[in-house]
């Protein structure tokens, strides 16, 4: 009998989470901007009567989900769920109730069955504008950064908050695109509230309150149980960032006490002037994910996972950030903090942890048209594009693993993947020229740091425009562990080689383009411990590219010459034996 209950639960968990992801899906084939239906840039998740998250879809960002599922208590204390009605939705993108910028807007929508409210269906998306300066580091307090919307209704009873749509397609630069996303989101959380209700008639329940506490529970207890497989002890890590004009400390001490484990920040740079801070629902997100990641990468994200770690930072530190302070640009110190605590866990399970990565995304975003650029520039330029903004989501390699490389031009943490060119160019009058691996970038090991990549941007006719830097590890590489090397820092210029800085809004002048050479991981463990064979492979795949390269402008390589182009500098007397 108890093993045809726990029979029923198993396939009532995975009924939800097969509900869930179809609400994910259903906002990427819904949505209007790139962000969302090219990228993935969103969460969905599904919420009992407390707002306690009991399930996620698999398509998402650690950052939205783990920081929404703090946020939806914040929706029932101004809403009780005994006073929400059939086709309310609720929204907001307050940073320091949801996911920690404007941009971040979360849509809640309550579920009913027989009368009753039985669940709350959640996601966030990136929404590209939200008026301000828009996406980007400059702004010096969060009022500049856009719209901000309180915790309040999108819909009442199934009719759309036109005075707040009002509002918002007035104060943002591309209103059809910021409209269709609020649409699909709320599309989306429908098809989750009807398939939840299917899900209840099939099994005969009335709400989800009694199999949710059981998946929690679960979860919470696998959690803690692999917690207390860890040593017990104090670890400690740091890292340097680059920061906006000063390097920016990240500093975290780790305690494991039995099934206890604390993270505190203390000692961490305090919250800088512009807008790269991080409020702490997003510091926590970032933060368990990187411990789940290492502790119970199996165990389901929910309320029960989430809220195991004990996450500290002090009130004022850049990863704590107090109200006015500017956070549009969060993710940039936010998703570096996976790496900080895996220097932390790398100390109680060694065996476990990959070398540093790229961690935070290369987002530049692009504006064009005369207002977009430096005024000079406009003045002198022969030709200007029409207005326009865009973001692309890019990214640099990760650390080499235990037993594997690290992954080339792959986006850990966020997950967040790189649009297609074509779904750029054909939108927008920019042009990518060049789109490839940064060879050399991965750093030596037994296992080797994954590849960053390199992009050329420019814009139809030569045109100047304008970029929102936000990148990182320009001056500081990922680092190896356990004897692997470094990988390759990242790099901002202009084809003409000017180089340009790692944040804040810049223009590339007329007939120029922008590169971007972007980190590789860190190897892990000894280059000389690689096997050979990799290490033939390696050469093989340099040499694939220098060929091409040398054929292009003819010229004729040695044997000697292709081991030596080949090969990176502690490599080498390994590659050439295995080449030989």
């Amino acid at each position: 009998m108890q093993e045809l209950q726990l029979l029923r639960k198993q396939l009532i968990w995975s009924r939800l989470i097969s509900a869930i992801e179809e609400q994910a899906q259903t906002v990427i084939r819904t949505a209007f901007s790139q962000s969302v239906r090219e990228c993935g840039d969103l969460s969905a998740g599904v919420f009992n009567r407390r707002g306690d998250m009991v399930a996620q879809a698999v398509t998402g960002t650690p950052g939205h989900v783990n920081a929404m599922a703090i946020c939806i208590k914040h929706f029932i204390e101004k809403f009780p769920v005994d006073e929400m009605m059939p086709g309310d939705v609720y929204c907001t993108n307050d940073p320091w109730l949801s996911v920690g910028h404007y941009h971040d807007v979360t849509v809640v929508t309550p579920a009913f069955h027989k009368g009753r409210m039985v669940g709350l269906l959640a996601n966030t998306c990136h929404i590209v504008d939200m008026g301000g300066r828009g996406f980007g580091p400059d702004s010096r307090q969060v009022y500049e950064e856009g719209i901000n919307i309180p915790i309040m209704h999108l819909a009442r009873e199934g009719v759309v908050n036109e005075d707040l749509m009002g509002l918002l397609r007035t104060n943002v630069r591309n209103a059809r695109d910021m409209e269709g996303d609020f649409y699909a989101m709320m599309t989306c959380n429908d098809e989750g509230a009807r398939r939840l209700v299917s899900i209840l008639e099939e099994f005969g329940l009335d709400d989800i309150e009694e199999v949710g506490d059981y998946i929690i529970e679960q979860s919470r207890d696998s959690i803690r149980n692999a917690i207390r497989d860890l040593p017990d002890g104090v670890y400690e890590n740091e890292t340097e960032l680059d920061g906006f004009s000063d390097p920016i400390r990240l500093k975290a001490k780790m305690t494991i006490v039995g099934d206890a484990l604390t993270i505190d920040y203390d000692g961490t740079s305090e919250a800088s002037l512009f807008g790269i801070n991080v409020v702490m629902n997003f510091c926590i997100a970032y933060t368990v994910f990187g411990v789940n990641c290492i502790v119970g990468p199996e165990v389901p994200c929910n309320a029960g996972s989430i809220n195991v770690a004990n996450v500290k930072a002090p009130l004022g530190s850049i990863l704590n950030v107090e109200r006015p302070m500017p956070v549009s640009a969060r993710h940039v110190i936010g998703q570096m903090l996976p790496d900080l605590v895996f220097g932390c866990l790398a100390q109680a399970a060694p065996d476990r942890v990959p070398a540093e990565g790229a961690g935070a995304m290369w987002n530049p975003m692009f504006r064009g048209g005369k207002t977009a650029v430096d005024p000079e520039v406009a003045e002198n330029s022969p030709t200007l594009t029409r207005d326009f903004d865009v973001i692309t989501f890019n990214t640099g390699g990760t650390g080499g693993r235990p037993t594997l490389d690290g992954m080339s031009t792959t986006a850990f943490p966020s997950g967040v993947r790189t649009p297609p060119v074509e779904a750029i160019e054909a939108d927008y009058p920019l042009i990518i020229w060049r789109k490839e691996f940064r060879e050399g970038s991965g750093g030596a090991g037994e296992y080797r740091g994954g590849l960053g990549q390199v992009l050329e941007f420019g814009c139809e006719d030569g045109a100047p425009f304008s970029i929102a830097a936000m990148f990182d590890r320009t001056w500081q590489a990922p680092k190896g562990r356990h004897g692997g090397l470094d990988g390759a820092v990242g790099v901002v210029k202009t084809d003409a080689g000017t180089a340009l800085k790692s944040k804040g809004r810049q223009t590339v002048p007329y007939g120029q383009k922008l590169v971007l050479e972007m980190p590789g991981g860190g190897g892990y463990g000894s280059p000389t411990a690689r096997d050979p064979e990799l290490v033939r492979q390696d050469v093989l795949d340099q040499l694939i590219t220098v060929d091409a390269a040398a054929a292009e402008y003819g010229v004729v390589l040695t044997s000697d010459m292709r081991v030596d182009i080949g090969a990176t500098q502690a490599q080498r007397s390994t590659m050439k034996s295995a080449a030989e």
